[in-house]
């Protein structure tokens, strides 16, 4: 999964930004990044969100969508850089937050801007606990919207799976995920997900996934030679 940005063109845009420095915290493992239900699956959020959100006409739905972007990425109790939004609590920011991502689904439904407004708002169900919720959204975008999408709803799907303890239904979509990749799910990162989910049940059969994982020059190569260090000894 990439931005196709470089630092030099994004030092101007603060979103962007952000998302450039979230990728970076997945690539040395920042353990917070791997928890399932939240910081992994809003890294692929914000940074699907501002893919489209650069590289499509600057139309309303756009207009929309990066408003909505610009607000998540607001500062919460500071003023924010060059008198920009701010909130004074975590509470104001995620009312404000799902307000402007609701009003891109019912005004935009269908469109490309809807659906990745709708995987932020499944994002912070999951966040909240509220994990009915999230998984009502994520199966309608796995079931309805484009490719790459829908594979990122399919693998928060397969991580609520591992949490409930649906192991069996989270390898159903993974294997899935690693039959047919996109440009924001590649196979590296579903199998990587796989032996993360098998860890604490099949501890030999993730080993084999990350020992693979480790071997290669991949997006999560460095994220299965740390996951490696975490499982129990033989």
């Amino acid at each position: 999964m990439s931005t196709h940005l470089t630092r030099k063109e994004l030092k101007h845009d603060n979103v962007a930004l952000k998302v450039e420095e979230t990728v970076d915290f997945l690539k040395v493992n920042r353990r917070q990044m791997v928890r399932y239900g939240g910081g992994a699956l809003a890294v692929a959020v914000i940074v699907a969100g501002v893919f489209y959100y650069r590289s499509a006409q600057h139309d309303v739905r756009q207009q929309m969508l990066g408003e909505a972007l610009t607000l998540q990425s607001a500062p919460v109790g500071t003023a924010a850089p060059n008198g920009g939004q701010s909130f004074p609590s975590d509470a104001a920011k995620n009312d404000a937050v799902r307000r402007a991502f609701t009003k891109v689904i019912n005004e935009h439904g269908g469109s490309t801007e809807a659906y990745s407004a709708e995987l932020s708002l499944a994002t912070m169900d999951a966040d909240a606990g509220k994990m009915s919720d999230a998984r009502k959204r994520y199966q309608d975008i796995a079931d309805h919207a484009s490719a790459g999408f829908a594979s990122m709803a399919k693998l928060a799907l397969a991580q609520l799976d591992f949490s409930e303890n649906k192991t069996a239904e989270a390898q159903a979509i993974l294997k899935d995920l690693q039959d047919h990749p996109t440009d924001m799910v590649s196979k590296t990162q579903a199998t990587y997900t796989l032996a993360k989910g098998l860890a604490p049940t099949q501890p030999e059969e993730a080993r084999k996934l990350l020992l693979s994982l480790a071997a290669t020059a991949s997006d999560v190569s460095q994220l299965a030679v740390t996951a490696l260090g975490e499982l129990p000894s033989k």
